[in-house]
């Protein structure tokens, strides 16, 4: 059978990205804009976005370096106080789409961040009530668990109650990385969806050490073991609603990265429909694309369905070495890589 030489499919969405502010979100902002009509913005800045009034400024923020036609869709960053009155206000005014849980010290600037998951039930209460998602950074942070299972033992000291406790709340597991993660999404109630990263579906724990450390390869949850990928990868091209894109594009300065403690993120915002694309031909599920990339996380979150279409053309390109500007010389997820699909336009 001859292999397509365009793949067109409706406009996607991102359900999982971190623009940073100031001039990190200038650099990047107009990457993800050119290929995804909204996309759920990470809250945690410094200092975090706790507030309505802070969500809605960092919209506009958002806006102005996006351009027209991306509507960044907000989130609230959870903390032990959080007020459920707050937050259903914003919610009911349009400016949080979200609330997004952030175990304390699990990954970049989330120390504000929630130390007892019993401390945000009030919270999660009003959540259910009026239909709000609740996006969860899945990690356990307890220093003697080992950092590669430290998702699966979230799963089950945490998230397995939470589900119980609430079984009509909307909750999103994002960037799942182990079989336990896609186990479960796979198995709990139509509540619980999951994003899956580009990095995660192509990469395992040998690429943090091929050739010697490999800083642009860190990411937080860490890559896993190649039967992890594999599980995971295989609940992303299935066709299941329970899996959608969020791409975890994470940009840090290059300095940041190579450094003698180098920061947790992979950017893969400027070539991220090209690599998943990618893994779903190299599994024969490019008919299922669509689904994964503009369809399953809209109707989860409740939104309508984009207008028009993005397409890709089977093409070669070569991933550019770094990025950005010079005060945010960024290395791209696939630097130096050529991959088979291109996005025209």
């Amino acid at each position: 059978m001859s292999q397509p030489t365009t793949l067109s499919i409706r406009r996607p969405d991102d359900w999982h990205v971190h623009l940073r502010d100031g001039e990190m979100l200038r650099a990047v902002a107009a990457y993800t804009a050119r290929q995804f009509a909204r996309a759920i913005v990470m809250p945690n800045l410094v200092p975090p976005v706790t507030s309505v009034e802070a969500a809605a400024a960092y919209r506009d923020r958002i806006s102005e370096w996006a351009g027209p036609g991306f509507t960044p869709l907000m989130t609230c960053y959870l903390t032990d106080q959080a007020d459920p009155d707050e937050i259903a206000r914003g919610f009911k005014e349009g400016v949080w789409a979200a609330c997004k849980l952030y175990p304390a010290n699990a990954t970049t600037n989330s120390a504000h961040g929630v130390t007892e998951v019993r401390n945000i039930y009030p919270a999660l209460e009003r959540m259910q009530e009026i239909g709000m998602v609740f996006c969860v950074h899945g990690e356990v942070t307890d220093a003697e668990i080992d950092i590669f299972d430290r998702e699966a033992v979230f799963i089950d000291r945490v998230l397995a109650g939470v589900v119980r406790d609430f079984p009509g709340l909307k909750i999103v597991l994002e960037h799942i990385t182990t079989a336990e993660a896609a186990d479960f999404v796979r198995d709990a109630g139509p509540n619980v969806g999951a994003t899956i990263t580009p990095q995660h579906l192509h990469l395992n724990r040998n690429a943090l050490f091929a050739g010697g450390l490999r800083p642009h390869a860190y990411c937080l949850p860490v890559v896993k073991r190649e039967k992890h990928r594999l599980a995971f990868r295989a609940a992303a091209v299935s066709g299941s609603p329970k899996f959608f894109l969020g791409t975890d594009s994470a940009p840090h300065p290059r300095h940041a990265k190579e450094a003698g403690c180098g920061c947790a993120g992979i950017f893969n915002a400027p070539f991220a429909l090209e690599s998943y694309a990618q893994v779903f031909e190299e599994e024969g599920a490019l008919d299922r694309f669509e689904g994964f990339a503009s369809e399953y996380g809209a109707r989860f979150y409740g939104l309508p369905l984009n207008e028009g279409t993005v397409t890709l053309e089977r093409s070669s390109v070569k991933v550019p070495e770094h990025v950005g500007t010079s005060d945010a010389d960024l290395t791209p997820f696939h630097a130096g890589q050529v991959l088979n699909w291109k996005l025209a336009g």
